[in-house]
């Protein structure tokens, strides 16, 4: 379903991203780990097309069409969503237009909102004074309104209070088709997470570290988010240094 080949990229003439290689199934949802600085926000947002981050070599793959030039929105078209760790305050922009243009016209927004206790926050402008919980979940929400094939989270549990982490756990189970079987499921997902306590609530199939803009190892998350718990990411990146 998508696959990144041997992907170089530079930020302001800086290389960040040194062959990154991976593939991810449809019905699979890898979670992907890393230090800060190690490369995986950048990862997300090349995926994304943002005109920042600049695609030295290698190509990214998605449903078959190679994507790694085209403009963001046309991503977006194809069914690539992305939830930001940080998305910004717009003034003067409605909550619930967002949501309409995510979209477009297939369901009903006002219903979406009022299912999750949303519909408060509808006639508000685009996350001004909302806290971090209310964040994550207008992010998460404009997702399902767009139904996007790919997901891409960064960080879903930061800024989320323990009292609606298992809120947003559900959102992201319907976004990733978790209560289907696999072999049913159309969509994908690649998540950054830190703390990997929202893996409790996804049953993540694959997990990657990345160090240095390298993926330095990979395998089932739990086992990795464990070790990681018990020795921190150094082994990680003695591995990756063994490997080159």
């Amino acid at each position: 379903m998508f696959q990144i080949e041997d992907l170089y990229v530079t930020i302001e003439d800086q290389e960040v991203l040194r062959g990154i290689n991976l593939h991810i199934k449809k019905g699979e949802t890898h979670a992907l780990f890393g230090k800060n600085g190690s490369g995986k926000t950048t990862l997300l947002m090349t995926i994304m097309g943002f005109s920042r981050y600049q695609v030295r070599q290698g190509r990214i793959l998605f449903l078959g069409t190679d994507i790694t030039h085209l403009p963001t929105y046309e991503r977006a078209q194809l069914g690539v969503g992305i939830a930001f760790q940080r998305p910004p305050t717009i003034r003067g922009v409605k909550t619930k237009d967002v949501f309409r243009v995510c979209a477009g016209g297939k369901m009903s927004v006002e219903a979406l909102a009022f299912e999750y206790g949303f519909e408060n926050f509808m006639d508000r402008e685009i996350n001004h004074g909302f806290s971090g919980g209310e964040i994550k979940k207008s992010e998460l929400l404009q997702l399902l309104a767009q139904d996007p094939k790919l997901v891409l989270l960064d960080e879903p549990e930061s800024g989320v209070d323990l009292e609606n982490l298992q809120l947003i756990g559900q959102i992201i189970r319907r976004l990733l088709q978790k209560d289907q079987r696999r072999v049913d499921r159309t969509k994908a997902g690649l998540i950054i997470t830190h703390t990997g306590y929202i893996l409790n609530y996804l049953n993540a199939d694959m997990g990657h570290v990345m160090a240095h803009g390298q993926v330095a190892c990979q395998g089932h998350p739990m086992d990795i988010l464990e070790h990681v718990k018990k020795s921190g990411y150094e082994e990680c990146v003695r591995c990756l240094c063994f490997q080159n």
